[in-house]
């Protein structure tokens, strides 16, 4: 149970964050806009949220609907900004950029701004995450206990910016989160869930109890040296690409939120190129080079957990 002074701070965690983020889209509105290019994507209605995408329509936005689409886009972090039928387990996401001409004073003031909310979005993430010391499966709960209706996605989604990109361009990637895991290390795991002793729908509190002792058995019976390896899938996401010419570097981006891209004021200024993002077909990818994974077998499939054993 989380104490009284712990929700206390967060609540007064997220009223900042709604503060500032405020503050912050005030001052882009007031900037110079060179130019601003959004593209949304279909919204996820409920009870779709773990389908897999296999294509991804995208309508584009320019200049000032763009612009306006994207300071919205920032206030949004609860439930009823959505529709009735939109799921409230996906975050809402806009790839773009937003390009400001801004003079010196104008950035530095922009950069604190930006700060304050990524610092007010991560110390808002530990509370809920780390200094509740709740499980993943109890947050939920607890976070909409005290902030109804918050999409937790969103509220912990920085914002990011860039000085003076030569050209922004957008494109899509598939990856999965790899991680490696001890067997001591992944039986601790299983028994914290199972010492929890929470039912996980559409199970009761004894099914659930009763399937992860199964899985504790599975890993018991496998060898210390086995390998389990937790491969899981991340949905197709959209990443924009930065060029900085100077420094003949580029950068990639996550782009689930428009950029922010400030351009120091300049007679010699010029405006950044800037890319489409082009509809999402899983069936046309190519991949230039997929080097062979090693075999492995499905252990718990609810985790993503593979094993190099026979199961």
């Amino acid at each position: 149970m989380a104490s009284y002074d712990l929700i206390l701070r967060m609540n007064e965690c997220f009223n900042e964050l709604e503060l500032s983020i405020t503050d912050l889209t005030r001052f882009l509105n007031q900037l110079e806009l060179l130019q601003a290019r959004v593209f949304s994507l279909p919204e996820v209605e409920k009870g779709h949220e773990h389908n897999p995408a296999l294509r991804i329509a995208v309508t584009p936005h320019q200049g000032d609907s763009a612009h306006q689409l994207a300071l919205h886009h920032f206030q949004k972090l609860f439930i009823h900004h959505n529709g009735d039928n939109i799921s409230s387990k996906a975050a809402v996401r806009l790839p773009g950029v937003l390009c400001y001409a801004v003079d010196q004073a104008e950035y530095q003031a922009a950069q604190l701004l930006i700060q304050e909310v990524n610092k007010l979005k991560s110390e808002l993430e530990h509370i809920v995450t780390v200094e509740s010391g709740l499980p993943a499966e109890q947050r939920f709960e607890f976070v909409h206990s005290h902030l109804r209706g918050l999409i937790t996605l969103n509220a912990y989604r920085s914002i990011s910016y860039l000085l003076q990109p030569d050209s922004v361009r957008f494109g899509w990637a598939n990856k999965h989160i790899i991680k490696n895991l001890r067997r001591d290390e992944l039986l601790c795991q299983l028994e914290k869930s199972l010492n929890a002793g929470r039912a996980v729908p559409p199970y009761s509190r004894e099914e659930w109890a009763a399937n992860i002792n199964r899985e504790i058995m599975d890993v018991q019976n496998l060898p210390e040296h086995a390998i389990l390896k937790i491969k899981r899938p991340v949905k197709v996401q959209p990443i924009a690409r930065v060029w900085y010419r100077n420094s003949q570097k580029q950068v990639q981006h996550p782009c689930p939120s428009p950029l922010i891209a400030l351009c120091l004021r300049d007679a010699r200024m010029p405006l950044p190129k800037l890319g489409e993002l082009t509809d999402y077909d899983a069936n046309s990818i190519k991949h230039k080079y997929k080097p062979d994974s090693q075999p492995l077998n499905l252990l718990i499939k609810r985790l993503h957990l593979y094993t190099d054993q026979p199961v």
